[in-house]
């Protein structure tokens, strides 16, 4: 059985991660004998090969790595992008798939192209459209899909709350769609990955409250700073993991309410389970995830979670297990922060169990079961 995935991508997001994982659980757990392959579209796994086992290829469709010459950084210049890289391979894909002849081709980013190319694929190769992210239906994308929604296999969606809105949506039929749960959590290394020292002496001998992610609007860490400024008379520092096109404007906020020496952006860290396991608690300040990997990373290293009610994630991962309060409302996370602080240990303490238990649907191994399953 062979198995391509396409993902084309050009900064750094949660989705890559989950891309591999997911083709190393196939590769790991399968019984049958299989063929998975990334296909490069751009040369954009070539930054990712110390993480890519030996059992998965890299298939290039392209000589040239046009991942360097893409603008990047802005919502224009990624839209540029998006439309460079649909033209770049519009015949290359068309090649690859005829010749090779996957069974399957899953497509996680980008999706528009190889879903208008399926006209012209062969019908061996069945796709599956992976919805990574809550995704906005305008007209135009409803009536896309809507057209082609006959080519696809399956689509399969991150959290409950997303199919249920693929479904009532009515694009695809009922059947087509399934829930299927990322594969965040990877057992084999997690405990080594929580020992290890946090090796920062800006953070020694400190309370810290965590946040990670890209520092992009969708994160909505502007939030998290003006909420940072309302509690600094608490004995806390704040600790921003990520990088982003907002890292300056953020920047020079934390300067302009001058709380910068508590106020520590650390950029993208390959660990961030060190950082989670000492932290106080992580807050999670989007406008939307789905599902929100950096809520199950935390979970899973028993950090208290202070999250926004935004759609579509956190209220299904964290439920009663956590402290979730109004999306983008700083009085909200205000009180729900002082709920945390009064919260009584024991009960602080069943609340991280109960999340670690309900977290166990994210592991490689239930992810597997799951797209065995949808292969077979």
């Amino acid at each position: 059985m062979k198995i391509y995935y396409w993902s084309p991508f050009f900064t750094n997001i949660a989705t890559i991660k989950a891309v591999i994982k997911s083709a190393e659980a196939i590769t790991k757990f399968s019984k049958k004998k299989v063929e998975v392959a990334l296909i490069d579209s751009i040369g954009e796994w070539d930054s990712c090969k110390n993480l890519i086992k030996p059992q998965i290829d890299i298939l290039k469709l392209n000589k040239v790595k046009l991942i360097n010459y893409l603008p990047k950084n802005s919502f224009l210049k990624s839209r540029i992008s998006y439309i460079i890289i649909f033209f770049w391979n519009f015949f290359s894909l068309i090649k690859l798939i005829n010749q090779k002849t996957p069974n399957y081709l899953i497509i996680h980013l980008m999706t528009s192209l190889p879903i208008f190319l399926s006209i012209f694929f062969n019908k061996k190769t069945k796709i599956i459209l992976r919805i990574s992210g809550l995704p906005k239906i305008n007209f135009l994308r409803y009536l896309f899909w809507k057209i082609f929604s006959k080519n696809l296999f399956k689509i399969t969606c991150p959290t409950l709350k997303t199919y249920n809105y693929l479904k009532k949506k009515n694009i695809f039929k009922e059947d087509q769609l399934e829930v299927l749960y990322d594969p965040i959590i990877d057992l084999s290394n997690l405990r080594e990955k929580k020992r290890e020292n946090l090796n920062f002496d800006i953070l020694k001998n400190k309370k810290f409250i965590i946040s990670i992610g890209r520092l992009t609007k969708q994160k909505n860490f502007q939030l998290l700073v003006r909420f940072f400024e309302k509690i600094r008379n608490k004995n806390y520092d704040l600790v921003i993991l990520g990088v982003g096109e907002d890292e300056i404007k953020l920047k020079r906020m934390v300067k302009k309410l001058k709380i910068s020496d508590r106020v520590h952006f650390l950029g993208q860290q390959e660990n961030v389970f060190k950082f989670l396991v000492n932290a106080e608690c992580f807050i999670l300040t989007s406008l939307w995830e789905d599902p929100g990997f950096v809520i199950v990373e935390a979970g899973i290293s028993n950090t208290a979670i202070i999250s926004s009610d935004c759609p579509n994630g956190p209220d299904e991962i964290i439920g009663n297990n956590g402290f979730l309060f109004k999306n983008d409302d700083l009085n909200d996370l205000l009180k729900k922060f002082e709920v945390f602080l009064n919260e009584d240990k024991n009960i602080l303490l069943k609340k991280k169990i109960l999340l670690k238990k309900n977290l166990k649907k994210f592991t490689q191994f239930q992810h597997f079961k799951k797209i065995n399953n949808i292969l077979n």
